[in-house]
Order: structure tokens, then sequence, then C-alpha cells
């Protein structure tokens, strides 16, 4: 069966469960049922779960829609399919029903960040990712019946349109002045005492905490710049990469969730309202008091343990002129209406960070480096790429940033064909160079 974990956005049955083995989607919705008429509850039965052929067969397909690159080991899903998946995850299985199995160091890369910094990034092997799915397939509907709506990441038939939709909202009701946070690391400054007494707040199996914790202390392997090998071990974080470590943290910061809303806390005391993806958070309010700044910073540093990048969390009035808040992507301020400067309405389009970064992806696409790859190719490869950037950022008003990067798109193409050429490039009697390029197939934001 072919799998993919791509969300039905806003429906009530995710891709994923659509394409689980029957039974792992039954077991799902009798934990979630169970989860969420008993708060309280604490589940002790579930590592059998875990380890059941038909759990790792879900697994399975979700790590290899997802695809990925290669362990410490080497080994590839291409290889394990070439060699036979299923005696394949008939050994895991055994491994984990015998209690035999244990996890592989995490291969660590360094992936660029738009500030020119490096973001560490975790990559399990094949083996600990599939064992990573199938914890996170048993677990995912008990922590999802406690999480707050306010938590839009990494969650099934949640996403990244629906936190700037609630923002939009706030924004109509007059919470104009936000406190716009910044975590300093999160992924890799979750303390690992804490975030297993949270994970204790529902699961008491003993056999999953191990697992747990295996992944939590397991040795991390990076090269140096002469190609060494050097192993460490993290004494806090949940890698990024790892299949488990979004539900990790989210897990972690639920709890602020929980007590942001709690009596006393500022949803209940000031009307503030905290919108969340992953370790991305707003909270906006018609006035942000001293007292709501306070009871955040506390609460997250001293209580939670993490750390709020100083220079980059601020408090920022969108009534003001010319300010902007920078949220997933996107920029969202004040603007004049066209027809009546004197008005003023959301304006809601693609950052200047966004728009940059996709100005160096088309370059980098179209380089001269790729100058041997035939013209309609290229242009499918385009084509790909520009649905899925448009698709993410067609919210509120993006017709100008739209219409840039088409002038970009087909300026780059444009000087493709004046390399590629001996004689310089010339388009046919009565067309026009863009014309050429819709000809071939080219699509237009």
């Amino acid at each position: 069966m072919e799998t993919s974990t791509t969300e039905k956005r806003g429906g009530e049955l995710t891709l994923r469960e659509a394409i689980l083995p029957a039974k792992v989607s039954d077991w799902r919705a009798k934990l979630s049922t169970k989860a969420k008429q008993e708060k309280r509850f604490r589940f002790y039965s579930l590592y059998g779960l875990i380890g059941h052929a038909e759990t790792l067969k879900g697994a399975w397909h979700q790590v290899r829609a997802n695809g990925g690159a290669a362990g410490v080991d080497g080994i590839s899903i291409e290889q394990i399919e070439h060699q036979g998946a299923e005696q394949w995850l008939e050994a895991l299985g055994k491994e984990l029903r015998e209690k035999t199995y244990r996890c592989a160091a995490v291969r660590r890369v360094y992936i660029p960040k738009a500030n020119g910094k490096l973001r560490p990034l975790g990559i399990p092997t094949v083996r600990d990712r599939v064992v990573q799915a199938a914890v996170l397939l048993i677990l995912e509907p008990i922590f999802e019946a406690d999480f707050e709506d306010c938590s839009y990441g990494f969650r099934p038939g949640r996403n990244a349109h629906q936190a700037l939709e609630k923002i939009r909202e706030n924004l109509r009701a007059r919470k104009c002045e936000i406190y716009d946070a910044d975590l300093e690391g999160y992924f890799d400054s979750i303390p690992h005492d804490k975030l297993m007494a949270c994970v204790k707040m529902r699961v008491v199996d003993g056999s999953v905490l191990k697992l747990i914790k295996q992944w939590l202390k397991a040795p991390v392997q990076e090269e140096d710049q002469q190609g060494r090998k050097k192993i460490g071990r993290n004494k806090s974080g949940t890698p990024q990469g790892g299949v488990l470590s979004p539900l990790l943290a989210n897990i972690y910061l639920h709890w602020f969730d929980r007590v942001f809303h709690s009596k006393g806390g500022p949803a209940q005391r000031a009307k503030a309202t905290l919108i969340r993806y992953a370790d991305d958070f707003v909270i906006m309010a018609r006035y942000m008091s001293p007292q709501i700044q306070n009871f955040i910073e506390q609460k997250l540093e001293a209580w939670l343990g993490l750390k709020l990048n100083r220079d980059k969390t601020r408090i920022v009035n969108l009534r003001r002129n010319q300010a902007r808040l920078e949220f997933l992507g996107y920029q969202i301020g004040l603007a004049p209406v066209r027809e009546d400067r004197r008005r003023h309405y959301w304006r809601m389009e693609p950052s200047h960070k966004a728009m940059k970064r996709e100005v160096d992806r088309i370059w980098e696409m179209t380089a001269p480096k790729y100058g041997w790859k035939p013209l309609p190719e290229l242009i499918e490869e385009l084509n790909r790429h520009l649905k899925g950037w448009a698709n993410y950022y067609r919210l509120g008003q993006p017709r100008t940033a739209f219409q840039r990067i088409n002038r970009y798109v087909r300026q780059r193409l444009y000087q493709r064909l004046r390399r590629s050429s001996q004689r310089p490039w010339k388009p046919a009697p009565g067309q026009t160079a863009y014309g050429y390029f819709q000809q071939l197939g080219l699509i237009y934001l």
C-alpha cells in the first residue's frame, strides 16, 4: 500500500489514520476515548501494542513515506526494502518482545539557518525511527486528549495556517499588544528529568519509559572538519530529527499552556491569548502588563528550566506605525486601504526573510552548475517547488510577493537560455521569452 503522512487539514481523519492497519486505528481510537473520559488515568500496559506486528507495519509505512537519510549504520530505507522489509520487521519485533532492543547512536549534521548560524539535526537509524514511530502511534492519541486548543504544531488535523488565522482573529478583537517569544535552543535544552515527569503523568509502563530514556540518552556521533568521528552524550534535550521528538516537545510545553489558562493565569486574569506552534509562540492582549511578562518568564525559565533569547524576545504593539509581527514565515501589520488611505486593514504576507530564502532557493535551483539539465526538466522541478511554496504562502495578501517571485523565476530562466547557447537566444517571431516558458509549462503564481 502506498503511504503518506500528509494530513487532511481541517478534517476529523488524517491521512496517517487512513493508511494505518485497521487494528492500529482501532487501538488509537480506544486509547483516545479512555484518555478523554478519564483525565487522571495513567496507562500502564502499552508496550505489547508497540511491539505488535501491526503497529510496526504501520510505523514502517510512516517512516518509508517520510524518507530521509541513513543513520550511523549506513543502512537506508531502500536497502531494507531490497533485502525484504517483512523479514526485517519480524526481527525488529522479536527484539522488542524479548526486550533486547537497544538504540544506536544518533548521527548529527548541521543545516544552515536564515541568520547564517547552524541548526543541529539528529538522524537516528531507520531501525530506531521505526520503533519511535511505533511509540508515537500508541502515545499520540493519549496526549492529544490533553493538549490545549492553543497548540497547533506537529498535531494531527492542525497546522500553521490555523495558528495564523487565530492571530488575525485576535487582532480584529483589538488584542494588538503582543509578547513575541523566542526560546533559545528549545529542543536541545529540555531537562530530561522534568520531561520524563511530564510523560509519567499519563504513562507508567516501565518498558515504554525505558525506550524513551534510551533515545534521550543516546550517544551522538558527528564528524569534525577533518572527517574524524567523535561521540558524545546529551545531558538535555530531544534531538530534532527524531520521529518522537515533536510529541515530546509538545508534552513538555503543554504544561506551560495549562498554567497559562489556569485560574490566576494570564488567560483568566487579563483575557490574554496564547498561540503556540511547537516552540514558536505569541501572547496577545489589549495591554501587555508587567505582571503578564513576569508570569511568562518565571514559568518558562524558573519553572520549566528553559531560556528565553532576550535579544529576539520583544513586545510589539501592532497599532503603532510600521510595526510588524513575524510569525511562521509571515509578517502581519496594519496597511492603508488603497481606496481610502485613512482606513487600514490587517495585512498578512510572506516575511522579508521568507522572500529572501525563496529567492536564494530559486537561484540555487537555476545555478550555472545545473546547466546540463534540460530546460523542460528544470521547469518541472521549479513547478513542483513553486506549488508547494505558494500553497503555504497563500494566506492573506500574497499577490505582490507572488508577482516578485514570478518575475525572478523568469529572469533566471532567461539568463539560463542566454548562457546555454553559443549565440544569443532569441524567441521566435511573435513570441516572447515569457511566452516560450509558458509553452514549456512554467506555472504562474
